[in-house]
C-alpha cells in the first residue's frame, strides 16, 4: 500500500460524511468475558453473499439495500459486544458504519446518541472539533420536523448547519471544513459508483461475496448518495461562505527552519536510497549515484517487476493508455489543489468540470489509471524531498511495485519468497554501498493482502483468506524486517501512514517495526499542526511537514502533494544534511540528534523536527569533540 504520496483530492466520500467519532461500545456483556483485541488481526471477518455486482446493488431500492445494511449492523454490533477493543480507530470505523446505517434507516434519535457518545474519543483536537459538522445538524433537523426531505426540512438543515458552523472554533475545523467542500464541489454519485466499479466489483465477482470492509464501504457510498448530495445545493454556498470569512491561512513555518547546504562546506557526499517506485532519474543529474559494477541492472541502483524480477529501469514504465492519461491526472490534481486552497483558477474549473461530466464507466476507468499513475510519480516526487538543498545528496534507486492490491494476480507463497530474496539483496546493496540513509513511503498490512485475495481469488470464505492472507504476510514482513537488519549502518526512515490509526495496531510495516536503525514520521501541516490524516502510535518519533509539499513529478514538472509519504522524506532529507556534515554520525546518533533538535508539543503528542536546530546541535557537539 502506497502510503499514497498524496492524500488524494479524490477521497470522495470519504471525506465528507464520516462523522469521525466513536461510540461507547457496549463494554459490559452479561456474564461472558470479552476476547481481548490486541491488533487488527485478531478481529473477526465476515461475509455477504451479493448477486448483483456493488456497483449496480449501490442504487438498489431502499427496502433491499437496507436489509444488507441492517445485516452488517448486526454483525458490527456483535463484534463490539463480544471483544474488547481498545484501538480506538478501529471503534471509530465500526460506529462510523453504525452511524451511516442509522441516517440510511432513519433511525435519528440513535443516530444522534451515536455521534455525541462518541465524539469525546476522538485522539486529535480537530477531530473532536469537527466531528459531526455535517451529520449532526442533518440528524437535528430531521428529529425537529419529523422528516428528512422537504422544504421545513431543508430550511431546518440550513439554519442548524450555519449555526453548529458559527459555533464551532476556525482554528479547529478549517482543514476539515475546506476537505467537505471539496468533496461537494467534486463528487458526484457517478463518481461514487464508478470508484466500486474499480475498488469493489471484481472482488464480488470473484467470489459471489463481499467482506466488512467492502460492504462497509457500499453502505458508506450509498449514504453519500441518499443522505448528503440531495443537500449539496444548501451546505455548499453556507460552507464557501464560512470559509471566505475566515480565510486567513496558517502560518507557513518550515521555511524559517529550512537549512541549505552549500558546496563551500566541505561536504561529504552521502547516499539517499529512494526505496519506491522509481525516480525520473533526468531530473537529478547532479545527485545521482553511480554504481562503478551495474552488470545487468541500472547503475542507479536495483529494480524489480511485479513478479520480483530484476530488471534495469529507474522508473516504472507507462502504456501508451497510461501515457495518454498521465497528464491529464497531473493537471486534475492541480486543479483540484486550487479546490481545496479556494484558489479560483482555470485549472480548479477545469477540474470540477471533468468529474462533474464523468459518467460511471469513465469514472472506473479514471480510477484505475489515476491508481496507477500515483504509484508512478510517487518515487520521483518523494526523491525531490529527500535531496531538496542537499549538494551533497546522491540518490540510490530501489524501484518496485508495492501497490500490491492492484496487481492482476493472486498472490501466493512462492511470490512472496522471491521477493524476500530480492530484499535482502537490496539490504545488502544498502550495506556494500555505503548508502547511509533510506525513505520508505509505503507500507503494507494483513488486511491489504486480504483485499489482493478478494480482487484475485474465489475463496467465498473469509476465515480462509485471512489464513492464506497471514502466511504470505508473515514473509513479507520477514522479507522488509530482514532488509533493515541487514545494513545496521543504514539509517532507514519510513511514513507512519495516512489512516488516521494506530501504526502498531494495524501491523503496518514498517511503521510498527522497533529496530534501532528506523524510524517513522508523522505528518504536519504548514503550521506545524498534527494533520487529521496522520496515523500515530509509539513508534512515531517524529513528525514533519507533509501537507501541500511541492517536488518534481516524471517529465520535470511540479505539483504540491499531501501525506506522510512527504513527511518521512523531509526527515530523510535532514538526516541526509547531518550526515553530509558529520560522516561519522551513525543512525543512533543521527535519529538521537533529531529528537533532540526536534521542537515537543505541550502535550507530548507532536515532536517537529528543526532542522536550523538540530544543525545547530551538531556544530555545538562538534566542537565540544
Amino acid at each position: 500500500m502506497k502510503i499514497q504520496g498524496r492524500v488524494s483530492a479524490l477521497s470522495l466520500a470519504a471525506a465528507l460524511i464520516v462523522c469521525h467519532v466513536v461510540a461507547l461500545s457496549a463494554q459490559e456483556s452479561a456474564g461472558t468475558a470479552k476476547k481481548k483485541v490486541n491488533s487488527a488481526s485478531d478481529l473477526p471477518r465476515f461475509s455477504y453473499p451479493i448477486s448483483k455486482p456493488p456497483s449496480v446493488f449501490l442504487t438498489a431500492d431502499d427496502a433491499a439495500f437496507n436489509a444488507f445494511a441492517r445485516q452488517v449492523l448486526h454483525d458490527i454490533e456483535s463484534v463490539l459486544s463480544d471483544y474488547e477493543i481498545a484501538d480506538k480507530s478501529t471503534l471509530r470505523q465500526l460506529y462510523e458504519t453504525r452511524l451511516n446505517v442509522e441516517l440510511l434507516t432513519n433511525e435519528n434519535d440513535a443516530a444522534l446518541a451515536t455521534c455525541t457518545a462518541l465524539r469525546m474519543l476522538q485522539d486529535k483536537p480537530q477531530g473532536q472539533a469537527s466531528s459531526g459538522m455535517l451529520d449532526r445538524p442533518l440528524i437535528k433537523a430531521r428529529l425537529a420536523e419529523h422528516a428528512a426531505a422537504g422544504p421545513a426540512f431543508e430550511q431546518a438543515f440550513r439554519e442548524k448547519f450555519q449555526g453548529n458552523l458559527n459555533a464551532l472554533d476556525w482554528k479547529l475545523i478549517q482543514d476539515r471544513a475546506r476537505s467537505m467542500r471539496r468533496s461537494l464541489e467534486i463528487t458526484t454519485p457517478d463518481l461514487i459508483v464508478g470508484s466500486e466499479k474499480e475498488e469493489v466489483d471484481q472482488g464480488a465477482a470473484k467470489s459471489g461475496t463481499v467482506d466488512l470492509s467492502a460492504a462497509e464501504t457500499m453502505i458508506e457510498d450509498r449514504t453519500f448518495i441518499k443522505v448528503v448530495f440531495p443537500l449539496k445545493q444548501i451546505a455548499l454556498p453556507i460552507l464557501s461562505s464560512h470559509i471566505a470569512a475566515h480565510s486567513v491561512r496558517k502560518p507557513d513555518i518550515w521555511a524559517a527552519r529550512e537549512v541549505t547546504l552549500t558546496g563551500e562546506q566541505k561536504l561529504t557526499p552521502v547516499r539517499i536510497g529512494i526505496w519506491d517506485s522509481g525516480v525520473d532519474t533526468s531530473l537529478y543529474p547532479d545527485q545521482l549515484f553511480r554504481d562503478p559494477a551495474p552488470g545487468s541492472h541500472s547503475p542507479h541502483g536495483l529494480s524489480f517487476d511485479n513478479y520480483g524480477n530484476p530488471n534495469n529501469a529507474d522508473l516504472q514504465t507507462l502504456t501508451p493508455e497510461q501515457m495518454e492519461w498521465y497528464p491529464r491526472v497531473v493537471a486534475l490534481q492541480e486543479g483540484l489543489n486550487d479546490v481545496f486552497n479556494g484558489v479560483d483558477s482555470p485549472a480548479a474549473a477545469e477540474a470540477r468540470k471533468t468529474l462533474a461530466s464523468m459518467p460511471p464507466d469513465k469514472a472506473a476507468e479514471f480510477m484505475k489509471a489515476e491508481g496507477f499513475i500515483f504509484e508512478y510519480l510517487h518515487g520521483t516526487h518523494v526523491a525531490g524531498i529527500a535531496v531538496r538543498g542537499n549538494p551533497a545528496a546522491r540518490i540510490v534507486v530501489v524501484q518496485f511495485n508495492d501497490n500490491i492490491g492492484a496487481m492482476p494476480f493472486p498472490p501466493t507463497l512462492e511470490w512472496a519468497n522471491k521477493f524476500k530474496a530480492d530484499f535482502q539483496q537490496v539490504g545488502d546493496y544498502f550495506r556494500t554501498n555505503d548508502v547511509r540513509v533510506v525513505n520508505i513511503s509505503w507500507a503494507d498490512n494483513l488486511e491489504e493482502f486480504e483485499y489482493w485475495l478478494t480482487r484475485t481469488s474465489a475463496e467465498k470464505d473469509p476465515a480462509a483468506r485471512k489464513e492464506m492472507a497471514q502466511k504470505i504476510f508473515g514473509v513479507w514482513r520477514e522479507a522488509i524486517e530482514g532488509a533493515i537488519r541487514s545494513a545496521p549502518n543504514t539509517l532507514f526512515i519510513c511514513a507512519a501512514g495516512n489512516s488516521n490509526s494506530d501504526t502498531s495496531f494495524a501491523q503496518n510495516v514498517p511503521s510498527s517495526l522497533r529496530l534501532p536503525n528506523l524510524i517513522a514520521v508523522g505528518a504536519v501541516d504548514q503550521a506545524g499542526e498534527e494533520t487529521m490524516f496522520t496515523s500515530y502510535g509509539n513508534t512515531v518519533a517524529l513528525h514533519a511537514n507533509g501537507f501541500q509539499v511541492e517536488s518534481y513529478v516524471p517529465g520535470g514538472k511540479k505539483l504540491k502533494l499531501s501525506g506522510t509519504s512527504m513527511s518521512s522524506p523531509n526527515a530523510v532529507n535532514l538526516a541526509a544534511k547531518l550526515i553530509a556534515l558529520d560522516p561519522s554520525l551513525t543512525p543512533e546518533q543521527t535519529i538521537d540528534l533529531m529528537k533532540r533538535g526536534a521542537d515537543r508539543s505541550p502535550d507530548g503528542r507532536i515532536h517537529l523536527i528543526n532542522p536550523k536546530a538540530t544543525v545547530a546541535l551538531l556544530k555545538t557537539q562538534s566542537r565540544a569533540k
